[in-house]
């Protein structure tokens, strides 16, 4: 310990600064080129397309009003909120007892020990692989809407849900269940009102990704909404693309407005991203 922290010191100065400000530039334009070319395309007029990245002469704001209204931003931004609430919500609360049962009783039973492995390996099959008979399934239930979307949303975000909060469970130690239990509490007593509050860092982390993923989707909307007035923001967007041409500038104005949110979310909220993301991950 002694010697790694003389060679810390010996190198603290050691700074490539020439290689950190290359990773910085290259870091700022793959994120804020894009971010860049979008907006200018989002602002400008379909005469003026000849370069994007060029600074427009005319801002032409308009652009927004009227992606806002050929979109019918409102009910497709209420529709998006309401499975993204509705989803974290229920994902969080599910989800972190699940995992805590699934922790507690690993070591003791070999079927809670064969539940984790069922539900991690669903993390490696494809979406693609289940899409047409889940969605046969989803006709025959009348679960082709909004609420049986979220459903699905619940249930497919529980394999990495269970892995993160089993592994930030496996931290909290079993004498604070223990010692709730000999003052009498029954365990789900002791799951709501001492573990379930422990979990604040790792719940944030899985409503921030819930909200990214829920937000941001497209391929579960378009395969299982079949009523044009429950469609998501995401879905909206395909009312630009003609047959023969693409408004490109109210397009990209859509876009910003349906990113808009989640850029915000992560901006703010990335700390809790990455240290729940770690301490979820150690086994």
């Amino acid at each position: 310990m002694n010697s790694s922290k003389k060679f810390l010191r010996k190198h603290d100065g050691g700074v490539n600064w020439p290689l950190t400000i290359l990773l910085m530039a290259l870091a700022i334009f793959t994120i804020f080129g894009p971010l860049y070319m979008t907006l200018m395309i989002a602002v400008k007029d379909p005469s003026q397309m000849d370069n994007i990245l060029k600074w427009p002469s005319t801002f032409h704001w308009e652009n927004f009003s009227q992606a806002w209204t050929l979109t019918d931003y409102p009910r497709k931004f209420g529709n998006t909120l309401f499975i993204t609430a509705i989803n974290l919500v229920f994902t969080i609360f599910t989800n972190s007892l699940a995992a805590y049962a699934i922790t507690r009783n690993r070591s003791k039973s070999k079927l809670f020990n064969l539940l984790y492995y069922y539900f991690i390996s669903a993390m490696f099959i494809p979406f693609n692989v289940l899409m047409l008979p889940l969605v046969k399934q989803a006709s025959i239930f009348n679960m082709d809407n909004i609420f049986g979307l979220t459903f699905l949303y619940i249930i497919f975000g529980l394999p990495m849900n269970t892995f993160l909060y089993t592994g930030f469970i496996k931290k909290i130690p079993e004498a604070l269940d223990e010692a709730a239990a000999i003052d009498g509490a029954t365990p789900w007593q002791i799951f709501y009102y001492v573990i379930f509050p422990m979990l604040k860092p790792i719940h944030a982390t899985v409503a921030i990704l819930s909200f990214m993923w829920t937000w941001n989707d497209f391929l579960m909307p378009l395969i299982f909404l079949s009523n044009p007035n429950q469609q998501t923001l995401q879905l909206s967007q395909y009312i630009f693309q003609g047959q023969f041409s693409t408004q490109y500038n109210m397009a990209f104005a859509s876009y910003l407005m349906v990113i808009l949110p989640v850029l915000l979310i992560y901006i703010f909220f990335q700390k809790w991203i990455i240290a729940g993301v770690t301490d979820g991950a150690v086994k």
